[in-house]
Parts: structure tokens; sequence; C-alpha cells
């Protein structure tokens, strides 16, 4: 699959999950919902690998790999899960426009990572101030929503240092395989959180809520994380979170439209400065590449 093609599928998922979360875990079963989600997903990835004639890889480098990725799988989606009980979807999307931040700051601290240049820096610069005129509203929050804003925090940290961890490991593993594994090693995690939960053994779903754990299943674990490893193989981990610096736009669109989310002024303003900060970083890229070619034919004096 070509790379432009899988990042757009990223994009267009990934804006359509935290709504597809909202109403999946609207009957107060939020674990046995992503448990649900994860089974489906990895049965149906199983399906497809038999169909393929593959098997998975059990190797040690691939057990590493598969490891690595189950904070971003378990961890980021378990809490995400939980927020959603309280914050509305275009929120939660819009607080994972943090990852390239957390990204960026994580590959900073490695040894032998690619440095940020300067655009790189003032496209995160202008994503976090985006990032903080949506926080406004914030400081006005209750009790019970200031926990659930924790969560997400904590969600997008997992699922940035996992995506790093599992660049790092260079296993070798194509997407599916990568996928398969993570979702294997994530399902008895989400077990264990579900009895550990008190939730009902009979998970309760609403003919809405049903749909959405399929898609999630479909869309948002299977093909959503075989085009995110797809483009996590090729692309760097700070450009690869740059994805949620896009989809909080479709995130709040799609909120405002079929689930009555009324955002903030000073929301859309962020918003807004997220789409600048996101330009100002792929289109410096572009223009220091051209400035580069412009230097190579320029003719050499004697």
């Amino acid at each position: 699959m070509p790379t432009a093609a899988a990042y757009l599928i990223v994009v267009l998922v990934w804006a359509t999950t935290p709504l597809a979360i909202k109403w999946s875990a609207e009957a107060g079963a939020p674990v046995g919902s992503v448990m649900l989600r994860m089974l489906f997903a990895f049965l149906a990835g199983l399906a497809v690998l038999l169909l393929l004639r593959r098997r998975l890889r059990g190797d040690l480098p691939a057990l590493k790999s598969y490891a690595a990725a189950v904070p971003g799988v378990f961890g980021a989606m378990a809490l995400s899960y939980h927020a959603s009980m309280t914050l509305p979807s275009g929120m939660m999307s819009v607080i994972f426009g943090m990852a390239p931040l957390v990204s960026g700051l994580i590959l900073q601290l490695l040894p032998g990572a690619l440095k940020l240049r300067r655009w790189h820096w003032f496209g995160c610069t202008l994503g976090v101030a985006g990032l903080a005129v949506v926080f406004i509203d914030s400081l006005e929050l209750g009790n019970d929503q200031l926990p659930a804003l924790l969560m997400m925090l904590l969600a997008v940290t997992l699922f940035s240092a996992s995506g790093i961890a599992v660049q790092r490991v260079a296993a070798g593993l194509g997407p599916l395989e990568q996928t398969l594994g993570a979702l294997g090693l994530s399902l008895p995690c989400f077990l264990l959180l579900w009895l550990a939960s008190g939730e009902p053994l009979a998970v309760p779903l609403s003919a809405r809520g049903l749909w959405s754990v399929l898609y999630l299943a479909l869309f948002g674990s299977l093909l959503g994380f075989l085009c995110y490893y797809l483009i996590l193989s090729r692309l760097p981990a700070a450009t690869v979170a740059l994805v949620t610096l896009i989809t909080p736009i479709l995130a709040l669109g799609l909120g405002m439209t079929l689930n009555q989310e009324q955002p903030s002024p000073s929301m859309l303003l962020g918003a807004a400065l997220i789409v600048v900060a996101l330009g100002a970083y792929l289109f410096g890229d572009r223009l220091a590449r051209l400035k580069v070619e412009r230097e190579l034919q320029r003719p050499r004096g004697r």
C-alpha cells in the first residue's frame, strides 16, 4: 500500500474513532466494550493471516516488538475509553494532538535520534499554543472531568512512547503481524481489567454501541493499526504523530454534526492554530528541500 494512502486511512479512522468510542461505551461498560473491540479485531486479523497462509513470528525480537506496542494498545485505549464517559469526543481528539510534542521531546532524550529542526519546533510550539487555547475551557471543568482529562494526557504519553519503542526494536515485522501480536498480548490485559472492574459479564450495548464496536474492531483496530504500523515503519515517529494534528479538526466536526457537541469559541480558535501548526511543520520540510535543490542547481563559480 502506498504510504500516502495509508496515512490518509489513519487520519480518517482516527478522526472517527473518538465518537465511535463514546457511542460504544455509552451503556456504561467501557472496559467490556474495548475488550470486545480488540477481541473481534484479533479474530478478524487472524482469519486474514490464515487466508494469506502466513504465521506470527515467535522469536525474541518479534516478542519484544509486540510487547513494545502493548502500552499504546492496552494502556492508551483503556484510559481513553474511561475518559470517554465524561469528555466530549472532540475534546478527546484535540488532547491527542499533543502527541507530536510528546514524541518529539522523547526522541530528543534518546541517543542517536534525529534532531528536530527549527520549523519542526515552530510547528510543535504553535500546535501546543493551539491546544493551550483549547484548554482554557479546562479551567472551568468540574471535578468529574478533571480525572478524565488526566487519563487522556497519560494515554497520549503511553501512545507516543509505545510508537517510538516499536520503531526502536525494529524487528522487521509486517504490519499485519505487528498488529496481531500487539492485540494478542493486549487481550489478557483487557480481560484482567474487565474482571477487576466489576462490570457485568454480559456487556451492555445499545444498537448504536454494537455497530460502533464492530466498526472500531474492523477499522479502528485492524485496518487502522495496520496502516499505522505501516507508516510507522516508513516515517519518523514524530511525523507519524502529526496525524493527531489533523484529526481533531475532523473529529470536532463529526461531534458537532452527529453527537450535538457544541465546541466553545476557544476550542475552535485552538483548532485553527493546530491546522496552521501542521502547515508550518510540513511545508517547512518542503521549503528546505527546495532550497537545497536550488543550491545544487546553481552554477558554481570558477
